[in-house]
């Protein structure tokens, strides 16, 4: 069967012209998974006009995904289609109210309640398009998304309630049906000339492939844990305390084609991390350019990291972690090519949780992380090609990912071996009579390239193995 959907899926995709969606939005940019209108009515004379002139927005979405494992492994396959609106009003004194909604249906999916037999693990990949807390329900699955009041003063603005965010450390991560959410307030600053600046308090943590809202601490856990420093299952799930996140970033290109980025993120009680990154864009003519890059994140424990039994709490007490890294590249109208690399240094493992977004590197690859991981090297090379009226869009990617080995668990959180991984990405946004609708194409390849002891545990999901996904979107 599942052969069969890659067939059609390829054929389908061979017979038509293909662009982005909102697949793996880059972290740097705002979110547009809704595709919001521009509404310029403002000020309207009561509360009843500004509900009267605001703007209703839908987006319906079609996803296939399939993972095939090594043999004698168990391999998996999903459909899940769902659909949702936005409604945001006019302004009314400066203010405006927010509401979105979704449901997902299953219509065929493997059995993601059965484990693999050898293994005995679960599924990894497809069980997240629909309730990753319950694997036995897949059907008429309902999510409050956002739901806020925003303030907005010239150019800048101030959101209270559960919002969409996009930052380096808490994302979208929006490679499944629904991104990930976040409950909170927010300024958004644009006062400044070239100047950008965010400051948030969040409370609360809608993850992707879940159905509620969590608070921080609850929030963290939900995905599995791996394991402790010293080997034993790490057991923090629903036993962390925290008051929540304070976030500060600044962007500044005052300088020209300089874009530097800082992020500090405040996770009271549990960790912090602070985040600078630099990007150069030289003009070698006026149709091409250099592409310079360098960032580094460095992150340490607060208190306990979260509780004072070391087998329950996230962060290791006194514990911490560098990353440094970098990128070069050039850059036309139509073609992207860049070369990245990133270390995590052998002097802790970076930790953030999966549940809040994915990882800020360079070196990023749709469908695995570096997450969880110390002295890591990985190495990536990227092309991609965007036709001149934007409406096609694709890339191709290797990389090399040097983990530390599968049983040195004190920097190898998930026991994932070394590998060498290929993405092939495709994205097509139609015009015409089909306006409205975008498709993406996403091959993944992952090859084992570190010692696995004959264990299969190492294998299922993580190495040997290939994904394949089909995305369908129509926004309206």
């Amino acid at each position: 069967m599942k052969s069969f959907f890659a067939i059609l899926i390829s054929t389908f995709l061979l017979l038509i012209s293909f662009h982005s969606s909102a697949q793996y939005q880059e972290v740097s940019n705002k979110p547009a998974v809704w595709k919001e209108k521009n509404n310029k009515k403002i000020d309207s004379t009561s509360i009843l006009n500004a509900f009267k002139n605001g703007n209703f927005i839908g987006h319906f979405r079609y996803f296939f995904m399939s993972t095939n494992n090594e043999s004698g492994l168990s391999d998996y396959y999903a459909n899940a289609v769902g659909g949702g609106v936005k409604f945001e009003t006019a302004k009314f004194h400066n203010f405006q109210f927010g509401v979105s909604g979704y449901y997902i249906y299953d219509i065929g999916s493997s059995d993601f309640s059965k484990k693999d037999p050898v293994t005995n693990l679960s599924n990894r990949y497809e069980v997240a398009l629909f309730d990753f807390q319950n694997v036995s329900s897949k059907d008429n699955l309902s999510r409050l998304e956002e739901l806020f009041l925003k303030y907005n003063y010239k150019n800048s603005n101030v959101t209270l309630g559960k919002q969409l965010l996009n930052t380096s450390f808490i994302n979208l991560q929006d490679g499944r049906m629904r991104p990930t959410e976040v409950d909170g307030i927010w300024i958004d600053f644009n006062e400044l000339k070239k100047t950008k600046i965010n400051v948030g308090y969040l409370y609360g943590i809608s993850p992707r492939s879940t159905m509620k809202y969590f608070r921080i601490a609850e929030s963290i856990g939900i995905y599995p844990t791996g394991v402790n420093p010293d080997g034993t299952k790490s057991d923090y799930a629903g036993n962390l305390d925290s008051n929540g996140i304070y976030i500060v970033g600044i962007q500044n290109e005052s300088i020209k084609n300089l874009k530097t980025l800082i992020w500090n993120q405040y996770a009271e009680n549990i960790f912090n991390s602070a985040l600078l990154q630099m990007d150069y864009k030289y003009n070698l003519n006026p149709n091409s350019k250099l592409l310079f890059g360098f960032q580094t994140i460095y992150q340490n424990a607060l208190n306990f990291g979260g509780n004072k039994n070391p087998r329950k709490t996230y962060f290791e007490k006194n514990g911490n972690s560098q990353t440094f890294g970098g990128r070069l590249g050039w850059q036309n109208k139509k073609i992207e090519i860049t070369l990245n690399y990133n270390r995590i240094t052998a002097k802790g493992r970076y930790l953030m949780p999966r549940e809040w977004g994915r990882d800020p590197f360079y070196t990023f690859m749709a469908r695995e992380r570096n997450e969880g991981f110390g002295d890591v090297h990985a190495v990536m090379t990227k092309i991609q090609y965007t036709n001149p009226k934007k409406t096609f869009k694709s890339h191709l990617a290797v990389g090399y990912f040097d983990l530390p080995d599968v049983k040195n668990v004190s920097l190898n959180k998930y026991e994932l071996p070394s590998y060498v991984q290929t993405n092939a990405d495709v994205r097509y946004q139609f015009q015409g009579m089909l306006k409205g609708f975008d498709a993406q194409l996403l091959y993944v390849h992952k090859f084992n390239a570190g010692e696995t002891y004959a264990n299969k545990n190492y294998i299922l999901n993580k190495t040997n193995m290939s994904t394949i996904s089909f995305i369908l979107n129509f926004n309206f």
